[in-house]
């Protein structure tokens, strides 16, 4: 018979938390400065506020992993003094925890968080400066308004940052269709949430279809009309729920 461990009267195992540590990074919460290596540049214009994360590679995946929630608690029966006891916190992936090789928390294998300030002291002590454990399992992005589309790039080297992704939240791959073509182009991830195409796309209306890593698709028709420029960003009326 198989006996599940409680933590706060919460059956650990049983309902997907898993083990990690985390600490924060920077005391400036400019939203400017929290997008990191995902590309979001704004944190609060790409719909994810300030409550965000960077993950260490092994939670990273290269990139995939930008746009995803997690949920966080503070391990308080395995650190009382710096815990909140049961408060937990929702952050959205926005950068990467990079390794030093030598140990640190962010080195393979390691699972760990390196969270924005705001977002750390949901779950830990005022005056902790140090790392605390936590327990972390994935759940739905929940957004306001639909998905975000951001043109960057120039003639014909076009790139498009994805933000306020609602659902899984991470992508998988996205597709772009010009209205002069008519056919659906595989567009490539350049680097986090920026996805390219070396097509020259101006002056047309475009659509996009957005598989998340979950599964689920979306297209999303003409939600950027043929007289876009570059640096504008368009909502689409549909999200993934």
């Amino acid at each position: 018979m198989k006996t599940w461990r409680t933590t706060f009267g919460i059956n650990v195992e049983a309902r997907g938390w898993l083990h990690a540590r985390a600490t924060f990074y920077g005391i400036n919460q400019d939203p400017g400065t929290l997008g990191g290596a995902c590309g979001y540049e704004n944190t609060y214009q790409a719909g994810f506020g300030v409550y965000t994360t960077a993950l260490s590679g092994a939670l990273f995946r290269g990139g995939e992993a930008c746009g995803a929630c997690y949920q966080v608690m503070c391990n308080s029966r395995l650190d009382r003094r710096w815990c909140l006891p049961r408060a937990s916190v929702t952050v959205t992936t926005t950068n990467f925890c990079p390794p030093n090789h030598h140990g640190g928390w962010c080195d393979p294998p390691r699972h760990h968080f390196d969270m924005s300030m705001p977002a750390f002291l949901r779950i830990a002590r005022q005056g902790n400066e140090g790392i605390v454990p936590v327990l972390y399992r994935r759940v739905s992005c929940r957004r306001s308004g639909g998905v975000r589309f951001t043109l960057k790039g120039q003639s014909n080297f076009n790139m498009v940052m994805i933000s306020n992704v609602g659902g899984g939240g991470d992508i998988k791959s996205v597709w772009i269709r010009g209205s002069g073509t008519r056919t659906w182009a595989a567009m490539h991830r350049n680097w986090g949430a920026n996805w390219q195409i070396s097509v020259d796309v101006r002056g047309q209306t475009l659509s996009f279809r957005v598989t998340l890593v979950n599964g689920r698709t979306l297209e999303f028709f003409n939600v950027v009309p043929s007289s876009w420029q570059f640096g504008q960003t368009y909502a689409a009326r549909n999200q993934f729920i």
